[in-house]
């Protein structure tokens, strides 16, 4: 339950609803039949609904109202009969009136002790009875009262009956007729018979019983899942359905928001580069949870999730243009449409007020017809009655919240006959009884589907609606209306169905494009009006409580709710929906819906248990379209290669649909019970036969077709269906219809399906006859499964596949059986399960012909061994051998490799024996210890007869039974026959100290014993009784002793004797006993006087009579007969009230009932009443606080005639004399409202009204005394209503008598017009009222003709005129209105005078004229063409000023007038154009706000500016010590203007120049004298010289190419100070100073770089010369000549310095050093280029060469590298290193320099951040040779021959020591070349 939220509608009025005179009404809506069924048709509604198809078909819907009762009876539980009876007092005895509360009435306490009555319980309470009627006629009051008053006596007094009767017929009765009225037609119209039918039963008002454990009515409705879009009837039956309250309103009408809104649609298309490969590739359809296929995958263009094209509903065959979004996204914002579930519960009661809530707010107080209802309903969904927001407990599962029908299940109300509640129960009718109906194809449902197979409640308010829809497969429906207002249908024939979407679709086309199965969520409702004007035909209902609709397949039905109701609805689906049923499954299919139940399941299933003959053509069809369908798509799969097959799993319950659940299609989501296409790649996926392509992107020879039946099988359905139809069925020649056979390319060649079985067949025939192969049987069965799925022509393929299967599974069962018996031979111990010797019997037996297996002898000599030991197990068990025989056999049996089922028997048999030995030792061995149980023994007695072994045991455990058998029957033969007690007892004394345990003694034993105890207690009881007086407990022991005795089964001696003897005394006791208790209880509390009597008799036959409390009760018994009678007498002969109080208090002393007592006491009652009643009118009234309740005369009558029926005698003469005042002033009264009348018959006024007033205001007064009179009274008189009413229309004539002595205002006529309509009707017809009225009328008329300056219409001449001579036939005499009237039409006559002579002499007229001329005739004028030419003149003018100023004021807060703002934008163009004269630097004017203040002047410009004027200009401060302005300081920098300086040049709020050009060009022929006009022509000149001057400077400093700024500069400055001062805007100044502006910051840029002496980025160079070339630069511009001569030098050098920096060392030094130097002088940043240079120009080792990337290592103290080539180091690097010029050495003595262990390794071979790298082989070497010498060595040395290596070039020597110095390793690191080529 919820509310929704409004959104606009687009629908037309209703039918059947009154219009304005703007819009023309549409044409009603025709209504649909109504059919009645006979007592014969009702007996199978079926059978019915098909014999009025033919007619009601083409309606869609009908109506049939039943006349008896099918839903619950009326209400039994208090709060739903309490809520029926409120609606019963609000529809028939109206609203409440004045002064009476609202709600239900008060039970009245008519209880003797006070109690409230239960109205509920006494209205069932008689209806059991037959009602009132029959209550009466049967007399059974008595009985009712019984039923409703828990504590009323035996006997009812008459009066209680009395009583109880008349509250019934005053608070039920008309609820009872209420009840059992029959409902009527629509509106109470009879049909065209004139007769109508009526429902002769209530209608029910309760959901649930009384037994139920809630109850809507008063319970809670649940709100869980309502979906809010109905989402219908789930296979898993939802059960928590939500009472969904939709909201209405304008959501009623065509709901949702405008998708057109989001723009045109497209699929959302992205480049995907390498690093979002992964991330598309994720992307899985929301639909089928499948990432594959994503060429298909449509993506929504708001929340990224993705659908592919096929999975859509419905599906697409293309990518649609624009974007895209998916059903979730456009209904997700806050403007979606759709119902709105509420999640809290709600009450029924709550629910009810707010109906009435909404009631009130749209209708009031009045009941509406149905026929505004309607009206109001569509007035709210088109939008113009405003919003609405409105609940409905909607699809609520009965199996939830109960049925509104009897169920079998449901407990039976105590006031409902069960002969009743079972009929109803039972009956076709009970819409819980529908779906199962004989003849529905729904009966083999099994599944409790919500709203199909259980029926759904609706809690209905007014204007809560159903929106269109069809049902759930194309279903029928039946919807019953159980109680409420009524529920308004609209239908539309399902033939018309398709036209009906079409209308659908072009009316909302924005709707339907959004959401293309928008009709399948209910929530869109178009106006039948809309429909009928397209053609579609539509057809109402209005469902009356009682009457049952009727929608049929396809059609397309809505409504709404007129009020508070409670229906039920169920679908149901005899064999004519078949197909339709087809249809809806392809509607499903192709919007991609879940269905409620499988199509497919529910044919077969109902053509395999068989329908009526008369439903068989319509199966048949629909059976010959599945297997064709069916048979087309196998063969189609087969076609594209699809050969794998599999059986799917047979149902446990196949003639029932629902047993178990079917998967569905991932792609259209239909269940798949006829056959399905599943992929190893998606286990748990699977797609129907037409998708098969969108499973996956497996190629087809992995997919596998499941079925469930073969096509043999589906076509044998059909030609059984046919031939059950008459048909003759040959061949199934109409399964053949043309069919090619399917055929496929196999190996370059096209065979057919039957030339590839054939082939099969004869390989697999190969297969079966050749020695068996495991991979040739599975190879073939796997091939096989492409055929196994065929018609008939496939029957052979099948066998051979089962014969393949059967000798597969036997051959590989022999081989098993054999490995297993030699697993048990090689390892006895471990084998844990033996071959069973019936398996392998059963093997040899069924030996397979075509099979060869070598290992069948070996199998056949184990079954010859078994049978053999099988033999001689079964004789040693035969022939009662002993138990260590039997031991050794099953030793041996053991040891057998088989198992064989006598090897457990024989096991068991041992086991049995030795246990059964072991249990008789033992009891043997008890027998010589002691007691032997008895139960024991026999059960090993039972089990001696089983034994199949000899042992002495047995004799001996035979001969001990029979001794404890023979015990046993002596023991039972006392049992049976009661012993005496004394035999009894020597009988079991001579068997004490009995070994065995036998329960039949144990119970003689205590039989014996409670004999004894019985007897001794009798005796004590009996001869202490007399003593006793506790007669209570007496009754009770003796009770219990007579209970005992009778229980007792033995005979003895007590008082000589038998025991059973003296039960009669004990009893006789028994009953002397109860009947002195009565007698005590009689004496102590009050008894009827009958049950007294029947003491005293049941005493007088015990004779105890004689007995004190005896006595005492007769004594007691005479004075109550007395009293009854002298009661009696006074009843029958009337007494007073004193009389009857005293014999009432006689009546206290005497303790019995007394029948009579209770009627007095009602006379007492009712006398008190009686007189309590006459106090209201006897005594004094005085003011009280608080509403006065008013007196009735005929009450005061009723209570003076009451006594004369009464028994009390009472007096009334009081009462008298207070009727006749009554009376005497009723009299006067009357007199004076003859006398009223008689004044007010007068027609004629006359020429003065003071003597009529005169006489109205005489009256008045009496009037009012007379009122005054009747009010203290006290009595609710109707003349005294007469007499106010007569009063309020004195006071009215009063005030309208004195208009005519004043001009009244209108507010006091109207007034008194409205005053009018309320005064009484008798009263207001009469001639002086009518006079006055008119007289009132034509005052108004005359007030609303003076002409004044407030009035926004003024009234015309002639109207005056008019209302002036219609004064003449007024009656009544208004002098001072005419005279005023007549002065009016004099002022305007002088006004229309001047008019003409201003307008006849041009040269005379002025806007000032003109103003003076409107203002007179504004207060004097009349409605004339003469006033409309002057206010359309001055419109015109002011609507002039209103453009000027929109134009002028941009800024809203601007409230200066016209003028002023003129005056201002003149002045700041007179400031602009000081700013190119030259006094204006002399003057030292500000060049912002040209004031004459001191201010600072331009260092630059030489222009002054105050400090305040210029702070918002500048947002970056100056650094300098003098002034330069915020324009040059901008242009000096070459940047982009500051934001102040932006802003101020930008238009803001300045009026633009070309705007104030068209002001003055429409102001053309304006009259002289508007000095606006004139000021804006001249600023509008001077503002065209300024852009003239302006635009040419420009023009001259953008045409200039040279090498000063300063020429650009200085026009700049003037244009952006002249632009920034005026007041006005142009946008061609704006746009030429913006692009000089621009030209000059570039040219500013490059003159900062040729004089500036910083270098830049060639990144920089680059941007600035192509930015020339954007800006269009000419190419003999100066600066554009040296940026393209800067990039062009820098981009030649870069190319060297690259070249240079990476050739090894090829290049000379000095060119290198050179190549240094002009890269210094460049005027671009090219540091990266030189330090790559400088690095170049680096020598290392003796050599002398710059790196060259050869392996090196650096000298340990002084840092110096070596190549390993130059200094002949070979194999690793060593760990410690110093060159020769750090240690030099003479000889051949070698340096030997261990490393320090603390210090780095600085030779690592591999090349860090600080070393050079080898090469790659001298890498491998060096590696190699580190891991062969590293366990060798702990330290490594390095020995070189220095005078070796000195003497090969000693001038090479002195220069490396020359040029040695000590280096940082870091200063040799490499790095890339970072350059621009």
């Amino acid at each position: 339950m919820g509310k929704g939220r409004s959104l606009p509608a687009t629908t037309a009025s209703p039918s059947g609803c009154s219009f304005g005179s703007d819009a023309p009404a549409p044409a009603p809506v025709p209504e649909a039949p109504v059919f009645r069924p006979t007592e014969e048709e009702f007996a199978d509604p079926l059978a019915y609904v098909a014999r009025i198809r033919p007619v009601a078909e083409r309606y869609g819907i009908c109506r049939i109202p039943i006349h008896r009762l099918l839903a619950r009876p009326a209400p039994a539980d208090p709060d739903t009969f309490l809520l029926d009876y409120a609606r019963f007092l609000k529809a028939y005895r109206g609203p409440p009136g004045r002064g009476r509360k609202k709600g239900l009435p008060k039970s009245p306490a008519a209880l003797s002790d006070g109690r409230p009555l239960d109205l509920c319980r006494l209205f069932h309470a008689v209806k059991r009875f037959g009602g009132y009627d029959g209550a009466c006629e049967g007399r059974r009051w008595d009985d009712v009262v019984r039923l409703v008053d828990d504590r009323a006596p035996r006997h009812v007094p008459e009066c209680a009956k009395h009583v109880l009767a008349q509250l019934y017929h005053e608070h039920l009765y008309e609820y009872e007729k209420f009840t059992n009225k029959p409902v009527s037609s629509q509106d109470g119209k009879q049909e065209e018979s004139g007769k109508v039918d009526l429902d002769d039963q209530p209608s029910v008002s309760g959901l649930k019983d009384e037994g139920r454990s809630q109850s809507v009515s008063g319970g809670e409705m649940d709100a869980a899942e309502v979906s809010g879009v109905r989402s219908r009837k789930r296979r898993d039956a939802i059960n928590k359905k939500a009472i969904g309250m939709a909201s209405h309103g304008n959501s009623n009408g065509i709901t949702g928001k405008n998708a057109a809104s989001a723009g045109p649609r497209k699929r959302k298309s992205r480049k995907v580069d390498d690093a979002e490969t992964n991330k598309v590739d994720d992307q899985v359809c929301e639909q089928c949870d499948s990432g594959l296929h994503g060429d298909a995958m449509l993506l929504c263009d708001r929340c990224d999730k993705g659908w592919h094209l096929y999975c859509l509903s419905p599906p697409l065959e293309s990518v649609p243009p624009g974007n895209w979004y998916c059903s979730d996204c456009m209904n997700s914002d806050s403007d979606c449409f759709g119902f709105v579930e509420r999640r809290k519960t709600c009450l029924l009661d709550a629910f009810q007020r707010f109906d009435e809530k909404v009631k009130r707010r749209w209708f009031g107080q009045r009941r509406p017809s149905r026929v505004q209802v309607e009206k109001q309903f569509w007035e709210i969904v088109e939008g113009r009655a405003g919003e609405l927001e409105v609940m409905y407990g909607s699809d609520m599962d009965t199996s939830v919240y109960g049925s509104g029908f009897p169920r079998l299940g449901d407990p039976v109300p105590p006031s409902v006959d069960l002969e009743m509640w079972q009929k109803y129960c039972s009956s076709p009718w009970n819409l819980n009884n529908f779906p199962n109906l004989p003849g529905s194809v729904l009966r083999t449902v099994q599944d409790k589907i919500a709203g199909v197979m259980v029926p759904w409640l609706y809690i209905g308010m007014l204007f809560s609606s159903f929106c269109w829809h069809v049902e759930d497969h194309c279903f029928y429906s039946i919807n019953y209306l159980h109680w409420g207002e009524p529920k308004c249908w609209y239908g539309v024939p399902g033939a018309e169905a398709n036209a009906f979407e079409l209308v659908m679709r072009n009316t909302l086309p924005d709707l339907f494009d959004a959401q293309p199965d928008l009709l399948f969520h209910l929530v869109t409702m178009l106006n039948p009006s809309v429909l009928q004007a397209n053609g579609v035909p539509v057809y109402s209902v209005m469902q009356e409580p009682g009457n049952f609709v009727i929608t049929f397949p396809r059609s397309y039905h809505g409504g709404f709710n007129l009020g508070l109701n409670c229906a039920e609805a169920v679908n149901f689906a005899p064999a004519d929906w078949l197909p339709h049923g087809g249809i809806g499954a392809e509607l499903y299919r192709m919007y991609r819906k879940a269905p409620v139940l499988s199509h497919e399941e529910l044919l077969y299933v109902v053509a395999k248990n068989g329908v009526r003959s008369e439903s068989l053509s319509y199966l048949k069809g629909e059976i010959e379209r599945l297997f064709l369908k069916e048979k087309k798509c196998r063969e189609e799969l087969w076609t594209n290669g699809i050969v794998k097959s599999s059986l799917m799993p047979a149902r446990s319950n196949p003639n029932y649909i629902g047993s178990e659940e079917d998967p569905m299609c991932v792609i259209c989501r239909q269940y798949l019970y006829l056959s399905a296409v599943s992929c190893n790649c998606r286990p748990s996926s699977y797609v129907c036969l037409e998708h098969w392509k969108h499973l996956c992107e497996c190629s087809p020879e992995k997919h596998r077709l499941l079925y469930r039946h073969t096509l043999a099988e589906l076509g044998d359905l059909a030609c059984e269906v046919k031939a059950l139809s008459g048909e003759n069925v040959k061949q199934r020649p109409f399964l053949l219809n043309d069919i090619p056979a399917p055929s496929k390319k196999v190996k370059d060649r096209y065979i057919s399906y039957a030339q590839l079985a054939e082939d099969w067949l004869s390989e697999s025939d190969r297969i079966l006859h050749m020695p068996f192969l495991d991979t040739a049987y599975s190879t073939a069965l796997e091939a096989s499964g492409q055929f196994l799925w065929g018609d008939h022509d496939m029957d052979s393929v099948r066998n051979m596949a089962l014969k393949l299967t059967e000798a597969k599974k036997w051959v590989l069962s022999v081989r098993n059986c054999i490995s297993r018996i030699d697993e048990f031979l090689l390892c006895k111990h471990k084998c844990s399960e033996k071959v069973k010797y019936v398996e392998i019997e059963k093997l040899v037996a069924i030996r397979c012909k075509s099979s060869c297996e070598p290992g069948l002898p070996q199998l056949q000599a184990y079954v010859e061994k078994g049978k053999m030991m099988i033999s001689e197990i079964n004789i040693a068990l035969s022939s009662r051998s002993t138990v260590e025989h039997l031991e050794t056999l099953y030793s041996r049996a053991s040891e057998f490799p088989i198992e064989l089922t006598e090897t457990s028997t024989l096991c068991c048999e041992i086991s049995f024996a030795k246990s059964w030995l072991k249990k008789t030792c033992d009891l043997l061995e008890q027998n010589r210890a002691g007691t032997i149980d008895i139960d024991l023994l026999n059960t090993l007695k039972l089990e001696m007869v089983q034994l199949r072994v000899v042992a002495p045991e047995i004799e001996l455990l035979s001969n001990l039974w029979k001794e404890a058998e023979s015990l046993r029957k002596r023991c039972q033969s006392y049992l049976q026959d009661s012993p005496v007690l004394k035999e009894l007892g020597s009988f079991l004394l001579a068997l004490d100290g009995t070994k065995f345990s036998i329960p039949e003694l144990n119970l003689l034993k205590q039989h014996y014993s409670g004999a004894c105890c019985w007897a001794s207690l009798v005796n004590g009881i009996l001869r202490k009784l007399f003593e006793r007086n506790d007669y209570h407990n007496i009754v009770e022991e003796l009770a219990g002793i007579v209970r005992d005795g009778k229980s007792l089964r033995v005979k003895g001696m007590l008082f000589k004797t038998s025991v059973l003897d003296e039960l009669p005394i004990v009893e006789k006791e028994l009953r002397r006993s109860f009947c002195r208790k009565q007698a005590c209880e009689a004496l102590a509390t009050q008894m009827s006087m009958d049950f007294i009597e029947e003491i005293l008799t049941q005493a007088s036959i015990l004779t105890i009579e004689e007995e004190l409390p005896f006595v005492d009760l007769s004594q007691l018994l005479k004075n109550a007969t007395a009293w009854e009678q002298k009661a009696r007498l006074m009843l029958e002969q009337s007494a007073s009230l004193s009389e009857f109080e005293d014999h009432i208090r006689c009546a206290e002393d005497i303790q019995a009932i007394l029948p009579s007592a209770q009627n007095m006491k009602a006379q007492i009652v009712v006398a008190r009443s009686w007189m309590d009643k006459c106090q209201a009118y006897l005594s004094p009234r005085c003011d009280e606080l608080g509403p006065v309740v008013l007196l009735k005369v005929d009450d005061l009558k009723d209570l003076i005639c009451r006594p004369a029926s009464m028994e009390v005698i009472l007096d009334t003469s009081a009462l008298n004399s207070v009727l006749s005042k009554v009376e005497k002033w009723e009299h006067n009264s009357l007199s004076l409202l003859i006398n009223l009348r008689t004044l007010l018959h007068l027609n004629v006024v006359g020429s003065t009204v003071d003597p009529l007033e005169r006489n109205l205001e005489e009256l008045q007064n009496k009037i009012s005394a007379a009122i005054e009179s009747g009010l203290s009274l006290g009595f609710e008189l109707k003349v005294l209503n007469e007499l106010k009413d007569c009063l309020l229309t004195v006071g009215w004539m009063l005030r309208a008598l004195s208009f005519c002595s004043r001009i009244p205002l209108l507010e006091d006529v109207d007034r008194a017009i409205e005053e009018a309509v309320n005064l009484p009707a008798s009263l207001l017809n009469c001639p002086l009222a009518t006079l006055l009225m008119s007289g009132l009328s034509w005052l108004r008329k005359a007030l609303v003709l003076l002409p004044e300056s407030e009035k926004s219409v003024k009234p015309k001449l002639e109207n005056a005129e008019n209302i002036l001579a219609e004064h003449q036939k007024i009656a009544v005499p208004y002098s001072i209105m005419t005279a005023e009237l007549e002065d009016a039409i004099s002022k305007h006559k002088s006004w229309t005078e001047q008019c003409h002579a201003f307008f006849m002499l041009p040269d005379y007229q002025s806007w000032a004229g003109l103003l003076r001329l409107r203002d007179r005739g504004q207060s004097v004028a009349f409605d004339c063409c003469e006033m409309d030419r002057v206010v359309l003149d001055i419109k015109k003018i002011d609507g002039w000023f209103n453009q000027c100023r929109c134009t002028l004021s941009a800024d809203v807060n601007d409230n200066g007038s016209l003028l002023s703002i003129l005056q201002k934008i003149s002045r700041s163009l007179d400031n602009a154009s000081m700013l190119y004269a030259e006094d204006c630097k002399k003057k030292e004017f500000c060049v912002i706000c040209s004031c004459d203040v001191v201010a600072s002047r331009c260092v630059i410009c030489q222009d002054w500016y105050h400090s305040s004027c210029v702070e918002s200009l500048l947002a970056s401060k100056q650094t300098t010590s003098e002034y330069i302005c915020p324009f040059c300081f901008s242009l000096e920098g070459g940047d982009p203007l500051e934001k102040g300086i932006q802003e101020r040049i930008s238009k803001g709020n300045r009026p633009a120049l070309s705007a104030l050009t068209e002001l003055v060009s429409s102001a053309k022929g304006f009259y002289k004298g508007i000095e606006e006009l004139d000021l804006l022509e001249e600023i509008t000149k001077k503002g065209c010289d300024l852009k003239s001057y302006l635009m040419q400077i420009l023009h001259d400093a953008d045409s200039y190419d040279g090498e000063d700024l300063s020429v650009m500069c200085k026009p700049l400055v003037v244009a952006l100070k002249a632009t920034s001062a005026a007041g006005l805007y142009d946008q061609q100044i704006n746009n030429t100073i913006e692009v000089v502006l621009s030209r000059y910051s570039w040219k500013k840029h490059i003159h900062n770089i040729l004089c500036g002496g910083r270098q830049t980025s060639i990144q920089h160079v680059m941007r600035l010369d192509k930015e020339g070339s954007n800006l269009e630069i000419s190419g003999e511009d100066f600066f554009k000549l040296e940026i393209c001569k800067i990039k062009e030098t820098s981009q030649q050098w870069l190319a060297k310095a690259e070249k240079a920096a990476f050739d090894c060392g090829e290049l000379p030094l000095d060119l290198v050093y050179g190549l240094i130097t002009e890269g210094e002088n460049l005027s671009v940043d090219v540091e990266k280029e030189l330090k790559l240079l400088r690095d170049r120009s680096i020598l290392y080792c003796i050599c002398r060469k710059p790196y060259d990337n050869r392996a090196m290592i650096a000298c340990d103290q002084c840092d110096e590298w070596y190549h390993f080539d130059c200094i002949n180091v070979c194999g690793p690097p060593p760990e410690t290193f110093h060159c020769p010029a750090c240690r030099p050495n003479n000889g051949e003595v070698f340096i030997l320099l261990p490393r320090p262990a603390s210090e780095e390794d600085r030779a690592s071979i591999e090349a860090g951040p600080h070393t050079p790298p080898a090469s790659c082989d001298e890498l491998e070497t060096v590696e190699a040779n580190k891991c062969s010498n590293s366990n060798s060595r702990e330290k490594s040395q390095v020995r070189v021959d220095l005078v070796k290596l000195l003497r090969q070039d000693s001038e090479l020597d002195n220069m490396w020591r020359e040029n040695k110095k000590v280096l940082h390793r870091t200063a040799r690191r490499r790095s890339n070349f970072v350059g621009l080529l």
